[in-house]
């Protein structure tokens, strides 16, 4: 439930929402959904946070961050490092969660409501320190995560696979 004078802020774990996306097949319109939270509430902020390969190699997030930026998004990065595992295949790891844990935090104080696009189970620490803080949290994952999703807990508001269509 929304509150039309509530202040909102979105937190947008890229690569889980990237994979839950793809995994469901579909590809998310980002203006609708800024568009319709800005509809519901007072938004404040939508925030996404990605890693970017620091490679010679076209990656499509370039692009989206642009078109993010330019559309309203505050985008959070960070180099993602590459590495080969004991298997020999290429590997690559980026994780976002302290840069989104430390933003959520600081500021929930001016929050009433968080919108959180994550299935991670990583987020449930972070998701109660931040209800503790009086602010209200809102899970946008699918029932399809791995690991565990975050919202296996009480007092936590999920929606599930709630679709913006391109």
């Amino acid at each position: 439930m929304f509150y039309r004078d509530e202040r909102l802020a979105l937190f947008i774990d890229g690569s889980n929402l990237y994979a839950a996306a793809k995994a469901l097949g579909f590809d998310i319109d980002y203006k609708l959904l800024r568009t319709e939270f800005m509809r519901r509430g007072k938004l404040l902020r939508a925030m996404y946070y990605t890693a970017l390969l620091e490679n010679k190699e076209y990656s499509p997030i370039i692009p989206l961050g642009d078109w993010l930026n330019y559309n309203g998004y505050t985008m959070v990065t960070k180099p993602a490092k590459e590495f080969t595992d004991s298997m020999g295949r290429r590997k690559i790891k980026g994780n976002m969660d302290m840069e989104l844990a430390i933003d959520m935090l600081e500021m929930a104080q001016h929050l009433d409501h968080i919108i959180l696009f994550s299935g991670d189970g990583d987020f449930r620490k972070l998701v109660e320190a931040v209800q503790r803080r009086g602010v209200r949290v809102t899970v946008v994952s699918t029932i399809k995560t791995n690991p565990p999703m975050i919202a296996k807990r009480p007092n936590v508001c999920i929606v599930v696979c709630m679709i913006f269509i391109c």
